[in-house]
């Protein structure tokens, strides 16, 4: 299994991903992260908060309509592992998210900006535990 590695669309997704999480901050004083947004979407505390969250989520759901449109093409999506295990894997994610008071973009891109050491310790635990899952599921497993 290889992994597809583009320098040139990985900084650029990076810069946007940075971008609209310091434009979401100097605006709303708000963190993004992703499971928290998702989460107010479906639980709003109120109107107000449920609006940028819902555009967010609009946002993320429609860019793949806005490369279509720019592109003239579908962007390729490939996931190698069946139903099953993409099934167990969100709910290990799932566990982790709650567990860890948090998800990637949250800790990963927010936290560890503003030097938060709980954020740090996290984002290093999702770092760690997604290099034993790889190393797991493709020398040992064969996946």
């Amino acid at each position: 299994m290889e992994t597809e590695f583009t320098l040139l669309l990985s900084t650029t997704g990076g810069v946007l991903i940075g971008l609209s999480a310091v434009l979401l901050m100097l605006t709303l004083g708000r963190v993004m992260g992703a499971t928290g947004i998702l989460t107010g979407v479906l639980a709003p505390a109120s109107r107000s908060d449920f609006s940028w969250r819902a555009a967010l989520v609009l946002g993320m759901i429609t860019g793949p309509a806005a490369h279509f449109f720019l592109r003239g093409e579908m962007p390729e999506i490939s996931v190698p592992g069946s139903m099953p295990m993409l099934l167990v894997g969100g709910f290990i994610v799932g566990l982790g998210v709650t567990f860890g008071s948090g998800c990637t973009s949250g800790h990963g891109v927010c936290g560890m900006a503003r030097l938060s050491k709980r954020s740090i310790s996290a984002t290093l635990t999702f770092m760690v535990t997604t290099a034993i899952t790889v190393f797991v599921i493709r020398h040992v497993i064969g996946g």
